[in-house]
């Protein structure tokens, strides 16, 4: 019987402890996008049951249709013969969007055990309703009914120029030389996206570039454009920095596309879809680049942004030889890397060292943002009061389009007696050395007796001493003839870019193998692509934007290429860029890709030598 009791009183304390222990998980969820109008879902989930949940009855910009209904949900997942169980229970309200703006909806509130836990809010952004869809009922979960929010204009087998294009955006129209300025590659549809074929962004010749890191994950939003509605994700944002003024231009940018559009026929469960391919393209843009105001100041540092600068020094009281470090730091937004290292005009006894640069910026929409810090190292060689003065940067100042002089402070240094002089060691007074060097009239004495040679032995009038006549003479001709060689070869570009394709490409697919071994799925599918499409442009001696999928296999064929090796390279170019925009693959099928991509530009170097030997 005691026995029982103590079971009974263990089971109870052990689910006690499981249930203090497990992790109360409460989160809020909508979509971040509605139209005006449209009806969604506002879902609050949580992993264990709970009383009293309390959501406010009123929300602001929306009005509260329906709710909460409550559905539970509950999964079990067994690995390497162990299970796992996880249960979640979803209280779902329905709302509609009443006007337009962006809102917080509140976070709820609920009881466990007593205690009570809250939610995250969740942010929304209601856009204006679709001007051109027609309001279709259709008949949504407990017999409630919204209007559409995005409707796709296109009709049967054919797509409409306003159901799926790419924009590039640009944050400003108009720059100075070296203002950062963002550029946007957006994507709207009105269709389903079923496969994404070559992707072609633009070269931006001109330009400093600096990429902004996208989400690997990103989901549609709807957004409105010229009064219509469409599903939008950003495709790439390149911040970019002009080299020079004048008129810059972005060219234009495609991606092969297959959409699903109506059929025109209709079955049992609707209207067919088919497959239609489509080429999107961006639209070339100007940008007006101003140079910057002259005349620039003596100690202008090529700076473009908003900066500040500091300065600190390790010591303010050292021995001779000793090591100081000044350290002066850049902070700001603007053209950070860019910036030209301040100058100290230091003393002749204080030597210094070439500075250690340290970078600590990332890419924002409006710069580099962070800050470059610059080590000095100095080594004051003998004593004394010093003064180290201040330097100054000058900028320009993209908020008040002036320049504007930063400056950092002096600092004084006194220096004692090197410690070590009288010893005689490595550190020795450089004092004294200095003085040694000043007394000219010192000489060093040789003691050892000196041979004397025979007339017979010199140089002079030997076949040996005209052989040092005629070898430079030989030497200056034969160097002659390999650097006009070269000068000929450098102006053929063809041939020195058809030479250079197989290095060039070796250089990418190193980085690729980088990206490979850190598992970064985007960086080595798209230098894959960069190595393979910059190789045969080479070697084919076909600009990069001439080619594409259909004469790459007629050149190849001209070149000489087999059946096998045409193949491979297809396989290479459709493998990576379907990956790119697909799930993620396995380690060992992006090992596979490499594997072939090596092999394939292997084989078209040999056929390219075996072509040269005919």
């Amino acid at each position: 019987m005691n026995r029982k009791i103590l079971t009974f009183l263990f089971l109870i304390t052990f689910c006690a402890f499981s249930s203090f222990g497990e992790s109360i998980n409460f989160r809020a969820s909508a979509p971040s996008t509605v139209a005006k109008g449209q009806q969604f879902r506002l879902s609050y989930t949580i992993n264990t049951e709970g009383t009293d949940l309390n959501v406010p009855e009123s929300i602001k910009g929306f009005d509260v249709l329906y709710g909460p209904s409550i559905s539970s949900s509950y999964s079990t997942t067994i690995i390497n013969g162990k299970s796992s169980s996880e249960s979640s229970i979803t209280y779902t309200y329905i709302l509609q969007a009443k006007s337009e703006g962006t809102y917080s909806l509140p976070a709820a509130s609920i009881k466990v055990n007593g205690k009570t836990y809250s939610s995250n809010s969740a942010r929304v952004t209601v856009v204006p309703p679709d001007k051109n869809s027609q309001i279709r009922q259709q008949q949504q979960q407990q017999g409630i009914q919204r209007p559409q929010a995005v409707a796709s204009s296109s009709t049967p087998g054919k797509i409409s120029p306003n159901d799926a294009f790419i924009r590039a955006i640009i944050s400003k129209t108009k720059v100075h030389e070296q203002e950062a300025f963002l550029v946007t590659f957006r994507f709207y549809t009105r269709l389903g996206v079923q496969d994404i074929g070559q992707v072609q962004f633009p070269e931006f010749e001109g330009f400093m570039v600096e990429e902004v890191d996208m989400p690997q994950n990103q989901q549609l939003r709807v957004e409105n454009y010229n009064g219509q509605n469409y599903y939008a994700v950003d495709l790439k944002k390149s911040l970019l920095f002009p080299q020079r003024s004048g008129n810059l231009v972005i060219p234009q940018g495609k991606i092969e596309m297959v959409f699903q559009v109506p059929s025109g026929v209709s079955s049992f469960f609707g209207e067919e879809m088919t497959a239609v391919k489509k080429t999107v393209t961006t639209k070339p843009i100007n940008i007006r680049v101003e140079s910057l105001p002259t005349p620039k100041p003596g100690n202008f540092s090529n700076g473009v942004g908003s900066f500040s600068m500091s300065s600190s020094i390790t010591s303010h009281h050292v021995k001779a030889n000793e090591a100081v470090t000044i350290k002066v730091v850049i902070s700001g937004t603007g053209n950070t890397k860019l910036i030209k290292n301040p100058e100290f005009e230091l003393p002749d006894e204080i030597e210094s060292y070439d500075p250690k640069i340290t970078q600590n910026v990332k890419v924002t929409e409006n710069g580099l943002s962070g800050s470059k810090t610059i080590e000095y190292l100095i080594i004051p060689r003998y004593e004394g009061s010093y003064k180290i003065p201040a330097v100054t940067m000058s900028y320009f100042d993209t908020h008040s389009k002036s320049y504007k002089t930063l400056s950092t402070q002096e600092f004084s240094l006194k220096v004692d007696k090197d410690p070590n002089a009288a010893k005689g060691g490595a550190s020795s007074n450089y004092g004294n050395q200095k003085d040694l060097l000043a007394q000219q009239d010192i000489r060093y004495l040789k003691t050892e007796p000196y041979a004397f040679q025979s007339i017979n032995d010199f140089l002079f009038d030997s076949w040996t001493y005209y052989l040092w006549y005629l070898l430079p003479a030989f030497l200056f001709v034969g160097f002659s003839i390999a650097y006009r060689k070269q000068i000929k070869e450098n102006a053929n570009l063809v041939l020195l870019r058809n030479k250079k394709a197989n290095k060039v490409a070796n250089k990418r697919l190193k980085l690729a193998k980088k990206y490979l071994l850190g598992q970064d799925k985007s960086s080595f599918y798209e230098e894959i692509l960069r190595a393979v499409w910059g190789y045969l442009s080479d070697k084919l001696t076909i600009p990069v934007a001439n080619l594409n999928r259909d004469n790459i296999e007629i050149e190849l064929t001209k070149y000489g290429a087999d059946d096998m090796l045409r193949s491979d390279f297809m396989y290479i170019l459709d493998t990576s860029e379907f990956a790119r925009y697909a799930p993620a693959e396995s380690t060992d099928a992006m090992d596979k890709l490499y594997q072939t991509t090596v092999e394939a530009i292997g084989k078209m170097e040999n056929a390219a030598k075996a072509k040269r030997k005919q």
